[in-house]
């Protein structure tokens, strides 16, 4: 059943997760809009790669609910969140480095029919000019910041409802880094909702909705990015303090 405008599109409710018998997640609950982008703050070790992970189907959920587009996902494989229009780019280069820039981007749309896998291809492609130029060459022969575009445009295959970055800018100069946020900005303005895990807070509360920070697998603050004073409580959040 479709959501309504005033619905999130992702909800999510008491999520505990982890690694075996370590525990990281305890009790997350958090919402996403259509077209919002959210900026997942926190310091190293806050559990926002493992949150992602729970929600993409990657770690396995062990109490609390995900709801997206109105259906719980709880716990879903991978290859059904990818069919409900999430997708997830995982942090560090992953890339096929043995195939071409263009064989890489058809693999990320495997599900999808040969012309339209063809065509969303080139369209992801588009985003990055570095790359596009570079189509033919193998993959492994892109420089780490160029790898970690095509990562991004792989995402994009899919054209999805929401789109998860985990730490897009790693490996990037200051300029891909803002080509890469540009994206970011032009896919929320095209209505895709967008989780964005980054260190680099500036740049994340520039192209942010809302910002939450995580701590010891908690969430410890949620505000506007815009919001006065936004910096300062998240050093605090940071600290453990309150703001």
């Amino acid at each position: 059943m479709p959501i309504s405008a005033a619905d999130p599109l992702l909800r999510v409710q008491d999520l505990h997760a982890g690694y075996g018998k370590v525990r990281v997640l305890h009790g997350i609950s958090l919402a996403v809009a259509p077209g919002e982008v959210l900026a997942l703050l926190g310091p190293n070790g806050a559990g926002k790669s493992t949150f992602l992970r729970a929600l993409s189907g990657l770690v396995t959920v062990e109490s609390g609910t995900v709801r997206f587009g109105g259906a719980e996902i709880t716990n879903a494989p991978p290859r059904r969140t990818v069919r409900a229009g999430m997708a997830h780019v995982i942090e560090g280069h992953r890339v096929f480095t043995q195939l071409p820039v263009f064989d890489n981007l058809l693999l990320a749309g495997y599900d999808l029919p040969r012309g339209q896998r063809q065509a969303r291809a080139e369209e992801a492609l588009s985003w990055f000019p570095e790359i596009a130029a570079k189509r033919q060459e193998m993959a492994g022969a892109l420089s780490g910041g160029q790898q970690q575009m095509l990562t991004v445009a792989q995402g994009l295959v899919t054209q999805p409802r929401l789109l998860m970055l985990d730490e897009p800018s790693a490996g990037l100069s200051p300029v891909l880094v803002d080509r890469v946020l540009g994206a970011v900005d032009r896919l929320r303005q095209g209505g895709t909702a967008v989780i964005l895990v980054e260190q680099l807070i500036d740049k994340a509360l520039a192209v942010a909705d809302r910002v939450a920070a995580m701590v010891r697998g908690r969430v410890v603050l949620e505000a506007p990015a815009k919001e006065a004073g936004v910096h300062q409580r998240l050093e605090h959040a940071y600290l453990g303090t309150v703001a």
